[in-house]
């Protein structure tokens, strides 16, 4: 296993202006308001009890809390239910907007309020802007959704409009993904011509605070340049070890499983302001930067949805992933509300020589049997034998499955699998978990009923071998470089490509954002042919973005790799010559 050099910490560097901790933060506040009125907006998931008690220490005015504006929790846990549903794990994409949730008697007397008052006001919570006058300064207080995830784990912080942290993590996570981040996302794309400053609280009790002008700078330099999002790690039940070396890990961890390096919905986006990291969502990048980062044809068709998806599946030194199945489009579409479905691939990165994939069923199998035989396992009457019904591939580093919806799947032990998805991250119908716990000691939520229908029956071992397994076809090649189409399946809205090369290679972004990972090579070198953006270093297995409007840009090896073979693997969106 080789040197780490992956970069844990990414960021976009500039000069800016940046103030640390409350007391300064306030004491600016109160010196450059616009009028006796202040909105501070919230996203959900801040520790709200930190902001009040700050507000309440150092700031001059009244204290009125959006909370105390909002429909009664029964009455907004009823007006959610629908996008609740009584599932464990699964809900249904929410329509309404933020100001559902407020009633509206209230809101309109607090505004009446704020507008009588001659002494300073702070209205403080998610849907401040709502209450005070267009002129009123606004400050955003922003919140990426891995650390809520962190929050919701140890049951910290409340939901949009209720207290639900003695609910279930899984429950917590489903309504913040149907339900309250949709709202949250739609209300401050709407907010970002009004946000004066924005504070960072990632980390507790000690806030960071930029202007306007410094926070679109930053946007704008990131949207302009390749840029990689902030990773996160987080072991899994068959989590391996892999990352722990290549990623530089806490070696005391037992495992971990995932690396989630660009699913922008959920990861962070660091700005390193004057030599310090600020943080925010790596969402606010693409809800203001959609065409630029996406391409024109792209935004067309997905809208602010960034829809490809990389992560890690380390297995190395771990277990199997659960033998799986993703939904169709249309019963995404149908049950969930959802409008397109997890396409996927693995790219092997590394393996070891027992390496496996499950990957589509063998041929003559009777699906009745499988059925019949998954839900006796579910009860604990059998042992599930994967191997009867599903082929079982031996995988070697470089190798690349293609997994288009309702194909039955999963990684073996032993792979280091870069995966390669549309965007949609948790509509995953697990069949069988190898009789194992999760996490937390419990059994996993299994979804044989979802999965049977949904399960492509056709794609047997002959369709496998023929279309999924290794599809790969040479495309170009010149003195030092080779460009292959490794797929996706003609099912599937994403291409991707692998270049092998010694000498720099041209790429074009051809109208659709280009997501790559350096799969091959301790170090490589971006740059554009115009030097429209600076030189950009890239390290072995990390995974950049480049925007769709940088349209050309060169890739070679750098550093310890000059000289030396260098491979990237680049998925971009299938579109119409």
């Amino acid at each position: 296993m080789r040197q780490a050099n992956y970069d844990k910490f990414p960021s976009t560097k500039l000069t800016g202006t940046l103030i640390q901790g409350w007391q300064s933060i306030l004491s600016l506040l109160q010196e450059k308001r616009t009028s006796h009125v202040l909105a501070v907006e919230l996203y959900t998931g801040v520790y709200e009890e930190e902001v009040l008690s700050a507000f309440s220490a150092d700031y001059e005015g009244e204290i009125i809390d959006t909370r105390d504006l909002m429909k009664p929790e029964n009455e907004i846990i009823a007006m959610t239910e629908r996008f609740m549903t009584d599932d464990v794990l699964f809900g249904y994409v929410t329509n309404l907007t933020l100001k559902d949730y407020f009633d509206m008697p209230l809101l309109e007397q607090a505004r009446r309020q704020v507008q009588e008052s001659e002494t300073p006001v702070v209205v403080i919570g998610t849907g401040a802007s709502f209450v005070v006058p267009d002129d009123a300064m606004v400050v955003y207080i922003d919140m990426a959704r891995w650390e809520i995830q962190q929050r919701f784990r140890r049951h910290e912080v409340k939901a949009l409009g209720i207290d639900n942290r003695s609910d279930a993590v899984s429950i917590q996570y489903k309504r913040g993904y149907f339900n309250d981040w949709r709202i949250c996302d739609k209300h401050k794309d709407q907010l970002f011509s009004r946000v004066a400053y924005w504070i960072d609280t990632h980390t507790p009790s000690a806030p960071k605070m930029i202007d306007r002008a410094t926070f679109l700078q930053g946007i704008e330099a990131t949207a302009a340049t390749p840029f990689r999002v902030v990773p996160f790690f987080d072991p899994a039940p068959w989590g391996g070890q892999w990352m722990k070396e290549v990623c530089e890990l806490d070696h005391d961890r037992e495992n971990f499983g995932w690396c989630f390096d660009c699913v922008p919905e959920e990861n962070s986006l660091y700005l390193e302001v004057n030599g310090t990291r600020f943080e925010l969502p790596s969402v606010d990048l693409i809800l203001l930067k959609s065409k630029e980062i996406l391409g024109e044809p792209v935004e067309a068709r997905f809208g602010k949805d960034f829809p490809i998806r990389f992560d890690f599946l380390d297995t190395m030194g771990g277990g199997n992933l659960s033998l799986q199945v993703h939904p169709t489009t249309q019963f995404i579409r149908d049950s969930f509300g959802m409008y397109y479905t997890q396409d996927e691939s693995y790219y092997l990165l590394d393996a070891d020589k027992d390496a496996v994939v499950y990957l589509g069923l063998k041929t003559g199998i009777n699906k009745e049997d499988m059925i019949r035989d998954l839900r006796n396992a579910q009860k604990g009457e059998i042992v599930f034998d994967a191997e009867k019904y599903v082929n079982k591939i031996p995988a070697k580093k470089h190798d690349h499955f293609l997994i288009p919806g309702g194909t039955i799947h999963c990684s073996g032990g032993g792979g280091m699998v870069l995966e390669i998805s549309a965007t949609p991250n948790i509509f995953t119908f697990k069949l069988w978990d190898w009789q194992r716990l999760g996490l937390d000691g419990k059994p996993r939520p299994i979804n044989i009923e979802r999965g049977k229908q949904v399960i492509a029956w056709d794609r047997d071992t002959a369709y496998v071998e023929s279309r999924l397994h290794n599809h790969f076809e040479d495309i170009a090649e010149g003195e030092g470089w080779v460009e292959q189409r490794t797929g996706l399946h003609p099912n599937e809205f994403i291409e991707t490509r692998r270049h092998r090369f010694t000498v720099p290679v041209t790429h074009q972004t051809k109208d659709s954002v280009n997501v790559l990972n350096l799969a091959e090579g301790e170090e490589a070198i971006v740059t554009s042919p115009t030097d429209a953006f600076e030189p950009y270093i890239v390290h072995y297995a990390e995974t950049f973005i480049i925007p769709a409007s940088v349209k050309e840009y060169s890739i070679a090896p750098y550093g310890k790799s000059e000289g030396k073979e260098c491979m990237t693997i680049k998925a971009s969106i299938r579109l119409r010559d």
